[in-house]
């Protein structure tokens, strides 16, 4: 077992705090349901947000989820260079799994899937 990087990211429409949790949400589930993985294999996860987004913490919405509470989170704010996708989630999920580099299957949702077109995927859902 070694420990893998799940990327993803999401845009949101609006910057209030409903916005930010779901999307943070629908972000997670997918990134779980395409890794098939629980909870208990994740080492941590580390959240940036773009600085036009302030609503709220996107670690509410993970904190929330039944299972997640003990699960170590950091959100940050993403390093401002011009002309970067605004109104963005970015994750890191450091995971312990048997699955290799090639195995892993990172998330880009919404306006994200500009930043990373050969990693984005349709949703399964």
């Amino acid at each position: 077992m070694v420990t893998r990087g799940i990327r993803g990211a999401t845009t949101v429409t609006h910057n209030n705090e409903e916005h930010i949790l779901k999307e943070t949400a629908v972000l997670l589930q997918e990134i779980v349901d395409r890794n098939e993985i629980q909870p208990e294999d994740i080492c941590s996860v580390w959240i940036t947000m773009t600085g036009d987004l302030d609503a709220a913490f996107p670690a509410k919405a993970i904190r929330q989820l039944d299972g997640w509470e003990l699960v170590p989170l950091m959100c940050a704010l993403e390093v401002p260079v011009a002309g970067a996708l605004p109104q963005c989630i970015r994750f890191m999920v450091h995971v312990n799994t048997a699955k290799g580099q090639n195995e892993i299957n990172h998330v880009y949702l919404n306006g994200a899937q500009s930043l990373r077109p050969d990693l984005a995927t349709p949703s399964n859902s």
